[in-house]
Formats: structure tokens, sequence, C-alpha cells
């Protein structure tokens, strides 16, 4: 409910923050006066900005089990599965969160955690990392994912996204806008914006976006560094986490699709754009606790 009430919460901020900025700097009163309806572009932007990210967030546990080929653990059929629910069941207890399905997939070293609500989520793990790890370091992993569970990732980092995406949309219209007006002055603009509107638009969702991209990875290299801590806690002790981080740092990590890359143990290259921290940090990170 929480989570729920500052994602509202969050949706009245950002419209507020656009709308009084724009009126502060006098640029809604050109905008108007040239013909832009500052209310509609705000509502535009909310929609566009958080509608994807939402609607995502909603979609995320049917497309890990689609695009996965993940295999749910209904009734464990071996003495691995049935560790790894009960793993997942004693982590969960010690969170304080309802039990996440749990599924495995076939794939190279990884895992990850999805679902829109921490009480109805969801904990994949590849069979590259039950094959190449020992059972100590696997349990590390899982303790990381539910860490994030617990931590609420999942709507925080769409919360993030909502929120740069909206600003993308809202700014990158109005300044292609005010462009569009100030190189058709004295022209008649009554067909609507021109060439200079859609240009600048286009140039400037890509520039913002790519900055945006910058800001949610670097949130989501800070939430990597919690569910590592997280999982430590849970364990009671550090050094499995640390062996685990280490042993990735290893191998190659298994490949996601984009929408879950953020989600897993491992990966992202690009220190601006990467959306884990370098192993060596993390690891150095666990060592300072």
């Amino acid at each position: 409910m929480k989570r729920i009430l500052l994602f509202v919460l969050t949706n009245f901020a950002v419209m507020a923050v656009l709308l009084v900025t724009t009126r502060l700097l006098g640029v809604d009163r050109f905008l108007t006066a040239n013909g832009l309806n500052m209310t509609a572009l705000a509502g535009f932007s909310l929609v566009m900005g958080f509608g994807g990210a939402t609607i995502s967030l909603l979609m995320s546990k049917s497309m890990a089990k689609w695009s996965m080929g993940l295999q749910l653990i209904n009734q464990p059929r071996n003495a691995d599965e049935a560790w790894i629910v009960q793993t997942v069941q004693q982590f969960a207890d010690k969170a304080g969160i309802a039990m996440p399905e749990v599924g495995i997939y076939e794939g190279a070293p990884n895992a990850f955690a999805t679902g829109a609500f921490k009480n109805s989520a969801l904990v994949g793990i590849s069979t590259g990392l039950l094959h190449s790890m020992t059972k100590e370091e696997v349990e590390a992993v899982i303790g990381h994912e539910v860490a994030h569970i617990a931590n609420g990732d999942m709507v925080t980092m769409t919360l993030i996204q909502g929120v740069m995406n909206t600003f993308v949309v809202f700014l990158s219209r109005a300044i292609g806008y005010a462009v569009d007006s100030f190189l058709r002055k004295g022209d008649n603009q009554s067909s609507g914006p021109g060439v200079g509107y859609m240009v600048t638009t286009i140039v400037l969702d890509i520039l913002f976006g790519v900055v945006a991209a910058i800001i949610v990875a670097w949130f989501s290299r800070q939430r990597e560094f919690r569910a590592d801590a997280g999982a430590a806690q849970m364990m009671g002790r550090k050094q499995p986490m640390i062996n685990a981080l280490a042993r990735l740092g290893g191998l190659t990590p298994g490949e996601l699709p984009k929408t879950m890359q953020a989600m897993g143990i491992a990966g992202g290259l690009g220190k601006l754009f990467s959306t884990h921290p370098p192993m060596e940090e993390r690891i150095a990170a666990l060592q300072q606790l």
C-alpha cells in the first residue's frame, strides 16, 4: 500500500515540478500564447512517462516466464529443487515477505527477481549458476534476489524510470514547440507545429533519453550494493556473498532480455550505462561492512 501511495504522490510531484518550473521561468506564457496547452502536455507526458513503465512492471512476471523459458518449481522433483525452494522460503521468512514463485531456466550463470508486488514476486535461477557454484554461494545469490524483493526494488526502479520518462517527454516537446514558434515567427501557425518542432523533439528525445538512462543506471547500481548487504545480513555473514561475486567475476554472465537486465545478479557493460557495479566494487563494499 505504501508503494502505491508513493507511486501516486510521485506522479503529482513530477507534474507539479514541471508546471511550476515553466511558470516561474515564464515559459508557459510564451508557449500558451503560441497555442500550446501546458496542462494537456503535462497529462500527455504523465501517461507516456509512467504508462510504459507501469505496464512493463505489471507484466514482468509473465514476460520473465515466457522469455526465459522458466520452469516453475510447484512440486520439487529432486533434492536440488527441494533445497532451492526451502532456501527461498527461509530468506522470505527472514525478510518478512510472502513466499515468491521459484523457477529454473536453462542458461549461463545468472539469477533474477521480478514482480510488481513484493508479496507476489518471482525468483529465477539458471542451471549454469547451480552447476558452477557451491551451495553456499548459490544460497548467497538467492539471498541477494530476495533482498531485491524485500527492498521493493522493482517498484522503485519503475518510479525512477517513469519520472525520467516524464521529464524527457515534457521537456523535449515544450522546447521543440518553443523552437518551432521562434523559427516560424510571423508565419501562419494555425496548421500546427512544423519541421522545427519535429526535428527538435526527436533530437532532444535522444539526448535527454541518454541522460535519463545514465541516471536510472546509477540508481540501479546503488540498489545492487543494498541487495548484496541484505544477503549478507540475512545469512549472518558476508563471506558467502563475497565468494559468489568473486566466482561470478570470473565467469561470463548469462544474457538476460533487456527488460530483465536490471533484475539479474550480474550484467551490464560500460560504467555509466551499467545497471550493475563492477564485481570488485561490490566485493570491496561488502568487505567494509
